[in-house]
């Protein structure tokens, strides 16, 4: 599939690489995809970068029809244009769509589409270490019309965003507070869909974590209000006595990307490994006998973070001596080296674009 392109007239400048912080420069160019009931997706163009016209009636602004993802793109040692995983954001896109009754996209047009695009501004890719090049694919509704019920208009959109590292404290350990006031998700809403409103909601809890000098919230499950999920924006894992445990997948906590390939390094490693429900009380426990040897989250934006402290009912936990762990790094290492292409893919994950 080929895709018109319009190039841009007026070239941005790009930003220094210790400048870019995560999210806060764009590219020079975006795609867009229209929808009608009437003609399904159409008209697929690359255009320059510019705002959105929407009718203030649009459905988006109302009822929440908004689903995303995120993906990276790297630039080798040689000098190669890296996609990681992009096949499964898309399939993940369209699971969201499903789960908010939106017209699901043909995935295999979509990952040419996006491949155009990082061709076409493949000199924003940086190529400092830590950094990337952060694609944000998404869906809006945008039919003008006030009744509660699916919209028959979409725009979707990709944009892209070069970026250094998501937190500030880089890979150093972060600090994590544990939510129990609020909820985020439960079995049958949307947890396990990447929308827009899942993040809207968690706002006020990882306000508040920030006020108190916490990163991000570690959320608990939304029925007992006792078994871990996951946090703001990763999966999180725990290493216990030896055992990486990971929250298994209910259908309240995304299936994250970052979290299925950790998981995979790990079994090739030889690491043990269980997905499986894990109370807090557990993880407060095996503090306080010495066996919780490492928690860390994982992501596409941060990819792995480790954690240095958790904040539970007023205590604070330190974890491994506000340390990287072995396994944080081993995975860490691992899986930067693919993305990088510095190590062999030897799963097969990357895409080159010569």
């Amino acid at each position: 599939m080929s895709v018109p392109v319009t190039l841009t007239t007026s070239p941005k400048q790009k930003p220094a690489a210790d400048s870019l912080g995560f999210g806060k420069f764009f590219t020079d160019h975006m795609f867009v995809l229209d929808y009608s009931s009437a003609k399904g997706w159409h008209d697929g163009r690359i255009i320059p970068y510019e705002p959105i016209s929407l009718d203030p009636a649009s459905k988006v602004f109302h009822y929440g029809q908004a689903i995303f993802e995120g993906l990276k793109a790297y630039i080798t040692v040689d000098g190669e244009a890296l996609l990681f995983r992009p096949d499964r954001n898309f399939a993940r896109l369209n699971h969201s769509a499903e789960r908010l009754c939106i017209p699901a996209i043909d995935e295999q047009q979509a990952l040419e589409a996006l491949k155009q695009l990082v061709e076409v501004d493949r000199a924003w890719i940086p190529a400092e270490a830590g950094t990337s090049l952060y694609i944000r694919p998404f869906i809006i509704a945008t039919e003008a019309d006030l009744g509660v019920d699916e919209s028959t208009e979409y725009k979707f959109i990709i944009i892209m965003s070069p970026s250094g590292s998501y937190y500030a404290e880089g890979i150093n350990p972060v600090k994590i507070m544990v939510e129990k006031k609020y909820v985020r998700a439960v079995v049958g809403g949307t947890g396990e869909a990447k929308t827009s409103g899942n993040y809207a909601s968690s706002l006020i809890s990882s306000k508040e974590a920030h006020e108190q000098g916490y990163s991000q919230t570690l959320w608990l499950d939304g029925k007992e209000n006792k078994y871990v999920e996951e946090v703001g924006s990763m999966n999180i894992f725990f290493k216990i006595n030896g055992t990486v445990v990971t929250p298994e997948l209910t259908g309240s906590i995304l299936p994250g990307i970052t979290r299925d390939s950790m998981i995979q390094v790990l079994k090739h490693k030889n690491i043990p490994i269980e997905e499986r429900h894990i109370a807090i009380d557990e993880v407060i426990d095996a503090h306080t006998n010495g066996t919780l040897e490492e928690v860390f989250g994982t992501g596409t934006a941060a990819v792995i973070s480790p954690v240095g402290r958790l904040l539970w009912e007023g205590e604070e936990l330190v974890i491994n001596n506000e340390e990287i762990g072995d396994v944080s790094q081993l995975l860490y290492d691992t899986l930067t080296g693919i993305q990088s292409g510095k190590i062999n893919d030897d799963f097969n994950w990357t895409i080159r674009l010569t």
